[in-house]
């Protein structure tokens, strides 16, 4: 049985798309920019997707004296002397007996379209209970129940994007993908967790609960938490998590490049610090920061750089010393701890606490990354060598938030998530990018994201980078800019055939039982919170 019928196509291009007269039967108020339609041809299907909706008439003259509203001249033009024009543009074609291709043709004249159905949505998108494809259902499409599916093992080849303005649900939208990504075990996750909303539960902005559960509430001893602020972490129910420390020692000159402006560094101070660095050693700062004024002057004399810009340095430098997880030295290496437990197959989420400053947040991701990173380009290097006698590392995504920080165009070259984004899957390394800006981020690096998961936004510049390197992607504006600001995303990418519109799942009570997660009661949060795994350390 066929599904409604919708209207007829009555022109269009390849380039530009398909122009769609609507049945006389069917209400122009019933479509939403973004639903999924499908065109039969005479010997293939086209699925497309609804960009624009207008009005036409078929003589001009009838807007001279229109109608009055409900009049019996009204009824009698509608869908004749007046009707809705909608512009489709075609995403996918499958041949009969064939597989589903990218669109090289368009169907003929007065070719019928339909609503899509559940079948076409499985057709297109997949099935979550396929038992040979890890797939993911993200939400459902804007007008029926049927499951939208991220291909998980196609996400995690590539570096991914989540993107929408304060508000729209980022958050959310990025702890379903990363539930789906710990339930499938298609990679293993470090998670920069600045706003302390993935680790044991987070707030909720629906009035029915005050909460929801955390990555760790939801998987246990699958995930690590580590804290650069045990005591808030403590307050807020999750026991057993492993404190943060790092060593003046481990802080690079790369790392003050990228904290130029949260330390307020000219190009002269960052030179000034290589001078140190080569005539200090790896302690360098340990030993800078302890100079005295006199040991300054004297360090100029015997050596090269002005005593003035070394000891404006230094103040500026005392705001690292000063961060409550940085020491002069540590007892053991919690950067080592980490990647065991990544390679043991565990997700790792690293909590802020209260140190959520972007000097703290950028300083501590950008150590820990470059050192994982370095681990994984050499376990890399042994693999690709002799691949009969060593294995690859464990697919990692490294998921990190305010992420124009790191990889905006006058940095992105320089820092480690750059270079992670432009390697894409070489060393099994991928960023999942959460970000309120995306017109902050470098376009090289917008270009080689894999998939993007977008909510509202509304400044033009963002939703223009959120299309670069995106084929027909000024099709897909309107679409964007017409999402609803809480529970709908715009996908498109890699990880699905098609862009597509979807009501996100809802993450709730229902949710958590799809990952076969009981509720727990409040007196078995102490129990739960706590992992039951070896330490690393005593």
């Amino acid at each position: 049985m066929k599904d409604r019928q919708l209207g007829i196509v009555t022109q269009g291009s390849l380039s530009k798309g398909l122009e769609m007269r609507l049945s006389p039967n069917a209400s122009v108020e019933d479509l939403r920019v973004g639903k999924f339609v499908v065109v039969e041809g005479k010997r293939t299907r086209f699925f497309s997707m609804l960009t624009d909706v207008s009005l036409g008439t078929a003589n001009p003259q009838i807007l001279l004296d229109p109608p009055g509203e409900g009049s019996f001249l009204g009824e009698v033009l509608a869908g004749i002397g007046t009707f809705g024009n909608v512009s489709l543009q075609p995403m996918l074609m499958l041949e009969q007996d064939d597989e589903l291709r990218p669109v090289k043709t368009i169907p003929s004249h007065f070719s019928p379209v339909f609503e899509a159905s559940a079948d076409d949505f499985g057709t297109v998108f997949g099935r979550e209970d396929d038992p040979h494809k890890a797939r993911f259902n993200i939400g459902t499409p804007l007008d029926m129940d049927a499951p939208v599916c991220l291909d998980l093992e196609r996400f995690v080849e590539r570096s991914n994007g989540i993107f929408g303005k304060s508000g729209t649900g980022k958050s959310f939208l990025t702890r379903l993908v990363l539930c789906g990504v710990i339930q499938r075990k298609v990679a293993v996750n470090l998670i920069f967790d600045m706003h302390n909303e993935y680790g044991w539960e987070a707030y909720s902005e629906n009035k029915a609960t005050s909460s929801v559960k955390g990555l760790k509430q939801l998987f246990g001893n699958d995930v690590v938490v580590f804290t650069l602020d045990p005591e808030s972490t403590s307050r807020r129910g999750i026991r057993g998590a492993h404190p943060v420390e790092i060593s003046l020692a481990q802080i690079d000159i790369e790392d003050l490049m990228l904290l130029q402006d949260e330390l307020n560094l000219s190009e002269t101070a960052v030179e000034n610090a290589l001078i140190l660095s080569e005539a200090l050693g790896a302690r360098w700062m340990a030993s800078f920061i302890e100079m005295s004024s006199s040991d300054i002057d004297l360090f100029c004399e015997n050596g090269k750089g002005h005593p003035g810009s070394l000891k404006a340095l230094q103040r500026k430098l005392l705001k690292i010393k000063q961060l409550a997880y940085i020491k002069p030295a540590v007892t053991h290496d919690v950067l080592e701890a980490m990647i065991k437990y990544l390679q043991e197959g565990k997700h790792v989420i690293l909590e802020f606490g209260t140190l959520n400053n972007l000097l703290s947040y950028m300083l501590a991701t950008n150590i820990i990354t470059r050192r994982i990173h370095k681990y994984y380009q050499e376990q890399c290097d042994r693999y690709y060598a002799d691949r009969v006698a060593n294995k690859p590392p464990r697919k990692l995504m490294i998921t990190i938030e305010e992420a124009h920080k790191f990889l905006a165009p006058s940095i992105a070259k320089q820092t480690i998530f750059g270079t992670i984004a432009r390697e894409m899957r070489k060393y099994f390394v991928t960023l999942l990018i959460v970000d309120q800006r995306p017109s902050g981020i470098d376009n090289e690096v917008l270009s080689q994201v894999g998939t993007r998961i977008t909510a509202l936004l509304n400044d033009e510049k963002d939703i223009d980078a959120v299309f670069t390197g995106v084929s027909g992607g000024q099709n897909l504006r309107t679409v964007l800019a017409q999402l609803d600001p809480k529970q709908q995303a715009l996908v498109l990418g890699y990880a699905v055939p098609m862009p597509v519109v979807v009501r996100t799942r809802d993450y709730d009570e229902r949710f958590y039982a799809s990952l076969g997660v009981a509720s727990l009661a409040p007196e078995d949060k102490a129990k739960r919170g706590k992992d039951n795994i070896k330490q690393l350390w005593p």
